[in-house]
């Protein structure tokens, strides 16, 4: 692998971070130079990097004005979620009876990460220990391609998330919801899990589109 590649996909994790997180806010002008240098990489990592943003709706590139942080949408929440509950639909009917006992404790100590955390209050590890949660679920499938598909529509949607982790009462709703979510995959209640994930995302939906409308 090149270090161009290398630095290329540091570069992208590290965006999606600060878009997760809100520190790259909607909206938001993405300065190229300043953003290169607190990074430690030239422009062209970089700029590669915002491609695969761009291709993703997360930025947007105005000619003569450079990129700027897509604005949240509703439209694009609810289309994204609505894909999403397709997906992921399919993911836990094939591979909820597929979970061992060791799945389910390994969800279990990944919960305790997202709990402890969501405690913090810190976006970005809420983030990423919500993001582990979930894809352990959706890997249990065994359906590489299909789970690709999933975090596709997962990467689209960083700046949402930063916007509903960013209250505790969400926070909290959250760590109730997952461990229902975990009593029906202890279960191995196929339907069940995939009505508690779909209450799940739609919730999620609900809250924050309340906040963009009243942004």
């Amino acid at each position: 692998m090149s270090e161009l590649v290398t630095a290329q996909e540091g570069v992208l994790r590290e965006l999606r971070l600060q878009i997760a997180s809100g520190k790259l806010s909607p909206g938001q002008q993405v300065i190229q130079d300043a953003l290169a240098a607190s990074l430690g990489v030239s422009r062209v990592p970089l700029r590669e990097a915002l491609k695969v943003l761009e291709g993703e709706g997360q930025v947007i590139y105005h000619p003569h004005r450079g990129y700027f942080v897509a604005d949240l949408s509703v439209a694009d929440l609810v289309e994204v979620y609505r894909i999403r509950s397709i997906l992921e639909d399919e993911a836990l009917r094939v591979g909820v009876p597929l979970l061992t006992n060791e799945d389910i404790e390994y969800l279990e100590d990944i919960l305790v990460d997202v709990e402890s955390a969501a405690k913090t209050g810190n976006v970005t590890a809420v983030t990423a220990a919500n993001r582990r949660f979930h894809f352990a679920i959706f890997e249990a499938s065994n359906m590489p391609r299909l789970v690709r598909m999933i975090r596709n529509q997962w990467d689209a949607t960083d700046a949402y998330r930063s916007v509903y982790f960013a209250t505790p009462a969400n926070l909290a709703h959250m760590n109730t919801e997952h461990r229902s979510m975990i009593a029906a995959l202890v279960a191995r209640d196929v339907e069940k899990s995939i009505a508690q994930q779909a209450a799940h995302r739609e919730n999620s939906v609900t809250v924050v589109s309340q906040a963009i409308n009243k942004s």
